[in-house]
């Protein structure tokens, strides 16, 4: 796995907006400020976002952090064996049986939630409920006019859902089925793809209806509707789509080694406008994630000073 060392009197960290929770930390030693804490590094922007932040902050602290790259499902090990010391981005829609395992076995510890507004499933441009009246109502789109404003060639006389690309999975045939409404999902071809149909169906006002997620950079530019799913009909809460939650996780072993530390990372808040804003900066505008951040953690010592003074105070 890729290593990158940061030392704490040199903070290289990614920006995004983070709030401070409403419960007080217990004033913590700083413990072992020479030994590393290892932040695991995902595969997402999101997550790369939310643990340089943390990064960040336990560098202020007094702490030294490495960054380790590691892949979602891997990263589990690592954190059972203490390899990796902590992971700030957890998504439970995306976790296997592995984590489950691990906390049952103790070998991790979730420490609570990060604090991101997240969505999933159906979304639109605004201008859909001029075109679809009652959105976002899910019985909005049983209107036959609202099914012919979204119909193409290849799926008249029903209309369109843009779906996840197919290699993604889905859910929302079998929803669309359930609730007898007149869709037909069609796969994305990519999540480049995707975002280039919403961007263009905005600035032609062209009907659109898809599968989509937040926090997400291109939320940054366009404010989406978000629909009102329709009833799952399985008892399996992975063909339905829910609300994720996402939480942090740290190696069993931490709070001893790291007490203070601990304590800031479960204070450890992102908000998802924020996130969304350094996501965009990033991915859009070209910027170095670490340029981002540290003008980000620069501008707002309010934000995570308290963290600090909560947990070492």
């Amino acid at each position: 796995m890729m290593k990158k060392r940061t030392p704490h009197t040199a903070a290289s960290a990614l920006a995004i907006g983070a709030m401070l929770t409403t419960g007080a930390a217990m004033a913590a030693e700083l413990g072992d400020t020479q030994d590393p804490i290892k932040l695991a590094v995902l595969e997402w922007t999101g997550a790369q976002v939310s643990t340089q932040i943390a990064g960040m902050v336990l560098g202020k602290a007094g702490y030294t952090v490495e960054y380790i790259t590691a892949g979602s499902f891997p990263q589990y090990s690592g954190l059972s064996d203490g390899t990796l010391s902590a992971t700030v981005e957890i998504w439970s829609n995306n976790v296997g049986d592995i984590y489950p395992q691990a906390l049952a076995a103790g070998d991790i510890e979730n420490i609570g939630s990060l604090g991101l507004e997240t969505r999933e499933g159906w979304a639109y441009p605004k201008f859909m409920e001029e075109i679809c009246p009652g959105l976002p109502d899910w019985t909005a789109l049983k209107d036959p006019a609202c099914a012919a404003a979204l119909a193409t060639t290849d799926t008249l006389p029903n209309g369109r859902l843009l779906d996840y690309p197919a290699d993604w999975g889905s859910r929302s045939g079998e929803i669309i089925a359930d609730n007898d409404l007149p869709l037909m999902a069609i796969p994305g071809g990519s999540e480049g793809a995707m975002l280039a149909e919403l961007r263009a169906s905005v600035a032609t006002e062209s009907p659109l209806l898809l599968m989509f997620w937040a926090p997400h950079h291109v939320l940054a530019e366009i404010d989406l509707g978000w629909l009102d799913m329709p009833p799952c009909a399985s008892d399996d809460p992975d063909k339905c789509v829910q609300l994720p939650q996402v939480e942090k996780v740290v190696w069993s072993g931490f709070a001893d080694k790291w007490p203070a530390g601990y304590e800031i990372l479960k204070l450890l808040q992102v908000s998802s406008s924020a996130q969304e804003q350094m996501m965009s900066a990033i991915l859009e505008d070209g910027q170095p994630l670490e340029e981002v951040v540290a003008a980000w953690v620069e501008a707002n010592p309010d934000v995570w000073q308290p963290w600090i003074d909560a947990a070492v105070n």
